[in-house]
């Protein structure tokens, strides 16, 4: 009885962290994107270049003032780019 509680723990461990490792909205940081597809993002976030609100930013994370290191409400390209490389973006 005690070995089959044990396996059934050791499994339940093992489909979690494989879950973890599969879904990539569970990043964390330091586990971001590659440089060409953080600057693919920042292009179809802001085409022309021009610094984003929080609003535009919402469905690529939920952590907008991490990223806003200047504190002054929007984030330019390498605000974004350094939050993007990071992991903050999806």
């Amino acid at each position: 009885m005690r070995l089959a509680i044990l396996t059934v723990i050791v499994l339940i461990s093992a489909a979690s962290g494989a879950q973890a490792v599969n879904n990539p909205g569970l990043s964390k940081p330091g586990s971001g994107m590659s440089g060409a597809k953080c600057e693919a993002a920042w292009t179809a976030v802001s085409p022309n270049g021009a610094t984003i609100s929080h609003d535009k930013l919402a469905p690529y994370t939920g952590n907008f003032t991490s990223l806003d290191t200047d504190n002054d409400g929007t984030l330019d390209a390498n605000e974004f780019m350094a939050g993007c490389k990071d992991g903050l973006i999806k």
